[in-house]
């Protein structure tokens, strides 16, 4: 029944036929039809795998594909010649559509599709739920723990071909004018009583530079107990070196803050220092900005609103009389003596924003450059990595930095620049030291950007300095954890959904109220998820707006009463009327809640989701500590232990725990009465940080992780 194609229909490029009809053919048609195929009577195969017809993938189904064949039919009569006979040319072919085969379909369906194969992997989930999530959650915390390993952590690369080498030739030299100006700033410091305004004007002016003052006032929502502040005035004062080859299009910052008393009077006379010196060069190719911000992160602050011509906070300012071009890159730098032998950096900014990786990467060649200690967390980098000794210290390392991170706090004022997508760094010297060539290679280097920091790490866990855990890397220690919360829940769902079945059979079968009076309708979730959320809300909004009524009744401070009242709202939230579902019809069944557990879950996870991905080590911290709690809470069972357990997953716990574990880790452990009262503090600088500079993590845990936590409790109190 073989058949061979006229001559010329197989001339490619030449005849009507598309070129990719049939390939290279393999298929038999009696005998071997040369390299456009065949095909034999009654199949479907053509070419290597299917005919593909124009655009559709896939063998015609039947037999109208067979050659020589009578149902071979494709458009009108006469549109084409007979079999063995060119087709006209002339004519274009009307083609039909081509499903896939079946055999194409069955893989695209996939297991699921089969009924026996669904009924099979839900009793596998069913009966080996809890060890597959004691086995998730292990699994999480296991791979977290081996991020300090060397493999999984590999040495630190400069990305940026722009700052690829360290081949610069630093000519600083004005050590000595630095320890001049830092004395004389003291000492006008002191007969001021606050920051020499007028001087610090006229020595920039002296320098020649561009000057300009910005005096600003900010009234806290309660007094800071920790800075004794309330009502706070001051003034920023910056000097602006314009680049002699440049339009004035991009800048770079280095601002030092002005603390009360003696500290950091040598980082501002480095910093003029470095500005005489910088005024008498000429590779300039971006304008420098010489900054002195008065009250650390509030002057900050309202120097980078003004700068950019926002409103972000309620912090009132004049404005800012002068501007450079857009921020590239700023360096916050500290000093605690007039000599340095190490610096050590910090990274985490607001809300746990990290710079890119490839500032950090070059101050950290430029102090192996200049034979400079440097460190992070306080560490310094080990070389023996494969000793136990380095990974305990590597893991201290990594663990200090997702707690910092976790708390959302900027540890400097670069903190406050990644809110304006400005890469910043903190350099905090340390015990004595006079080269301070590193920050004019690293200002030089950044002169020679292009364009802003990209082509390196955003987020990035850092085991040491010379060593980084990327996203990629890190992510899969959070998602086991979240799969714990998505294999309970998928147990709860089958559960319900063979109690649903069950139900359903009965009602057909026995009495009609009976089946009503065992699926209570989604109104008895409603009276907890309002109760939960308005105990957030309060949470969120009575410490703040309450606190002069507390002042009023009970001899405490503003600063005293709006912790306490977050205490108080947080621990009534326990002992709210937790069982309103029963007055409801069916509100006190096993599937009430089954239901309000399967929602609770659903919700955990979405929120440490969306969290990790904005704040890996919140996300995680919380999920460690949450995970266990939320899959083993339930109505029926040692509601003594499970109790325990679910205040101890509470946020603040997490947060009294964290204190405690830093404390340790950096070898300085506290005492129980100690560690409360840095636990009350935390609270109260969680709040200012919130209202102050527009830290989320105290309305994330007040309107999202903490109602999500009281649906639990709700489920235990279940009757």
């Amino acid at each position: 029944m073989g058949c061979v194609w006229g001559a010329g229909i197989g001339a490619m490029g030449q005849g009507w036929w598309p070129q990719g009809l049939c390939g290279a053919a393999t298929g038999p048609c009696g005998a071997s039809m040369g390299p456009w195929g065949a095909c034999g009577a009654g199949t479907e195969a053509v070419g290597q795998g299917q005919a593909i017809w124009g655009q559709a993938r896939g063998a015609h189904r039947g037999a109208a594909v067979a050659c020589g064949g009578p149902s071979w039919t494709v458009g009108s009569p006469g549109a084409r010649g007979a079999v063995g006979q060119p087709p006209s040319a002339s004519v274009d072919p009307v083609l039909p559509p081509f499903p896939p085969p079946p055999a194409a379909r069955a893989p695209a369906m996939g297991l699921l599709s089969d009924p026996h194969c669904r009924r099979a992997l839900s009793r596998l989930v069913l009966r080996l739920n809890t060890p597959l999530c004691a086995l998730s959650y292990v699994a999480g915390l296991g791979w977290f723990l081996a991020l300090a390993f060397q493999p999984l952590a590999p040495r630190t690369y400069m990305s940026e071909n722009a700052m690829g080498s360290t081949m610069v030739e630093e000519q600083f030299l004005f050590g000595e004018r630095a320890l001049s100006y830092a004395r004389e700033f003291a000492g006008h410091k002191k007969k001021a009583g606050g920051m020499p305004v007028a001087w610090l004007e006229k020595t920039m002016w002296t320098l020649g530079l561009e000057v300009h003052r910005q005096p600003f006032s900010r009234t806290l929502p309660f007094p800071d107990e920790l800075r004794e502040r309330y009502m706070v005035k001051g003034t920023n004062v910056y000097g602006i070196l314009r680049a002699p080859r440049a339009a004035s299009t991009e800048a770079l910052v280095l601002s030092v803050p002005c603390s009360e008393g003696p500290h950091n009077n040598q980082a501002v006379g480095l910093m003029l220092a470095l500005a005489s010196y910088f005024r008498g060069q000429i590779y300039w190719a971006k304008d420098i900005i010489f900054l002195v911000n008065e009250h650390d992160l509030l002057g900050m602050e309202a120097w980078l609103e003004a700068y950019h011509d926002v409103n972000l906070t309620e912090i009132r300012s004049s404005g800012t009389l002068g501007r450079a071009g857009a921020i590239q890159a700023a360096i916050s730098l500290e000093l605690s003596s007039d000599v340095v032998t190490s610096f050590d950096v910090a990274v985490e900014g607001l809300n746990g924003q990290l710079p890119n990786l490839d500032l950090l990467n070059l101050f950290h060649a430029f102090c192996q450059k200049n034979g400079l200690l440097c460190t992070i967390q306080g560490k310094l980098p080990r070389s023996d990595w494969d000793s136990l000794p380095a990974f305990a210290h590597s893991l201290q390392t990594l663990l200090l930095m997702v707690l910092a991170q976790a708390s959302g706090q900027p540890r400097g004022d670069h903190g406050l620049f990644l809110r304006y997508r400005i890469e910043a760094i903190t350099l905090r010297g340390i015990n004595s030291f006079r080269q301070y060539k590193t920050l004019e290679g690293m200002f030089r280097k950044l002169n020679n950007l292009l364009e802003r920091l990209h082509q390196s790490y955003f987020f990035y866990l850092l085991p040491s300095l010379s060593r980084f855990v990327s996203i990629g890397v890190y992510m899969p220690a959070f998602g086991f954890l979240i799969l714990v919360l998505i294999l309970k829940a998928l147990d709860l769902w089958m559960k319900l959904s063979k109690s649903e079945t069950g139900g359903a059979e009965r009602l057909w079968d026995s009495d009609h109220a009976g089946g009503e009076e065992s699926r209570p309708g989604l109104l008895a979730l409603v009276p907890p998820l309002v109760i939960c959320h308005a105990a957030g809300l309060a949470l969120y909004y009575l410490p703040v707006l309450g606190q002069h009524v507390a002042t009023q009744h009970f001899p405490v401070s503003e600063s005293e009463a709006v912790v306490l009242t977050v205490i108080a709202i947080y621990v009534a939230g326990m002992a709210l009327p937790h069982n309103t579902h029963r007055v409801l019809a069916g509100g006190g069944s096993d599937r009430g809640w089954m239901t309000l557990k399967l929602l609770a879950l659903l919700y955990l996870a979405l929120q440490l989701g969306c969290l990790a991905l904005l704040n890996f080590s919140l996300g995680f911290l919380l999920a460690a500590t949450m995970v266990p709690a939320a899959a083993a809470v339930q109505p029926n069972g040692p509601k003594v232990l499970l109790a325990a357990l679910l205040v101890l997953a509470t946020p603040a716990a997490t947060l009294l725990l964290g204190i405690f574990l830093q404390r340790e880790l950096v070898e300085a452990p506290a005492a129980a009465g100690e560690g409360w009262q840095l636990f009350l503090a935390a609270l109260a600088q969680g709040l200012l940080q919130h209202h102050l500079y527009g830290a989320f993590l105290c309305p994330l845990l007040a309107l999202g992780t903490y109602p999500c936590w009281l649906l639990l409790w709700n489920v235990l109190c279940w009757k």
